[in-house]
């Protein structure tokens, strides 16, 4: 009975959870870091959505970004395309996914000398605060 009880505990709480989470906000680009293993450089770079970037020989498409809202645990997210552009020109899709800021490693891109990985997203600039509406002027006293 105790066991029972508990675990209808733990199943409250965790829906309880799900629906007080808010959604994640749509973010404009990625910030993203490269490492450039022969060189030891690291560089970091942003990548709009939408647009191609390029990181040495590699090409970056960012499809979408997602970034939880200031409430909830920090947690930034990107799906990416990444193609990797051999010296005689033929192109070679290296990685499609999505990749965690806070988890590099749960999804983390395979090549000998490239790493890319995510560092943030950006989100899209807060509209300017509306203009308070004017104040009619007051009646002028009648004579």
């Amino acid at each position: 009975m105790l066991r029972n009880c508990a675990i209808l505990l733990l199943a409250g709480a965790a829906l309880l959870g799900a629906e007080a989470r808010a959604e994640s906000l749509e973010g404009t680009g990625a910030v993203l870091q490269g490492l450039d293993k022969v060189t030891a450089r690291v560089s970091r770079f942003e990548a709009p959505v939408g647009k191609t970037v390029s990181f040495n020989r590699l090409r970056i498409m960012v499809r979408a970004c997602r970034k939880h809202p200031p409430e909830e645990p920090p947690e930034s997210a990107a799906f990416l395309e990444i193609e990797d552009v051999q010296p005689n020109g033929d192109v070679k899709r290296v990685y499609s996914g999505w990749m965690y800021a806070s988890s590099p490693a749960v999804a983390a891109m395979e090549h000998p000398v490239y790493d890319v990985w995510v560092v943030d997203c950006r989100l899209p600039a807060p509209p300017p605060p509306a203009a308070p509406a004017p104040t009619p002027p007051a009646p002028s006293p009648r004579r």
